[in-house]
């Protein structure tokens, strides 16, 4: 029973991190350290962003939760520094490999919850400056977007040639 019980708290804390993420991004990134996320909101030469070292300061507290939790046998706060490590790895798998494309693994997705959050990070980004935006979130998609996604698709399948569909 007891595994059950640090698996449901990772996958809480997992969870969770979609909303600290939404709050961090939204009132940190997009706030006082705006100077840190700015050049990913500009188009600028060279692989790394200052923006790369918020990578570090969430590695930060997930490196102490599992090492605290492992030396001193914590386990729930081991499974939190877990939850925190696999909420890391996702956003990096979605953020930087699936949206912005820093990896060339997946390029050509058809899949509608890949171009959906693709969409609203594209919606994100057409804002180039702190005080205005949308879609903060990186896993949680909105409805809006995910409806603009099926509007294409179905105007595609018409095997009519649109890029975009119009908004509604």
């Amino acid at each position: 029973m007891t595994a059950v019980y640090y698996i449901l708290i990772l996958l809480g804390t997992f969870i969770a991190m979609e909303g600290v993420s939404w709050l961090t991004h939204r009132f940190v990134m997009h706030g006082f350290l705006w100077y840190l996320h700015r050049d990913h909101h500009q188009t600028e030469p060279g692989f790394f962003e200052k923006n790369d070292a918020f990578f570090i300061i969430f590695a930060v507290p997930s490196i102490l939760l599992i090492g605290f939790g492992s030396f001193n046998h914590v386990w729930w706060m081991q499974s939190i520094g877990f939850g925190v490590m696999a909420y890391g790895f996702a956003y990096f798998m979605v953020h930087d490999v699936i949206i912005h494309q820093r990896f060339k693994w997946f390029t050509r997705s058809n899949n509608t919850y890949v171009r959906a959050i693709r969409w609203a990070h594209k919606m994100h980004h057409k804002h180039l400056d702190r005080h205005q935006g949308e879609s903060f979130g990186m896993l949680y998609v909105a409805k809006k977007y995910w409806d603009k996604i099926r509007r294409d698709k179905k105007l595609m399948a018409g095997n009519k040639k649109v890029e975009y569909a119009p908004e509604a």
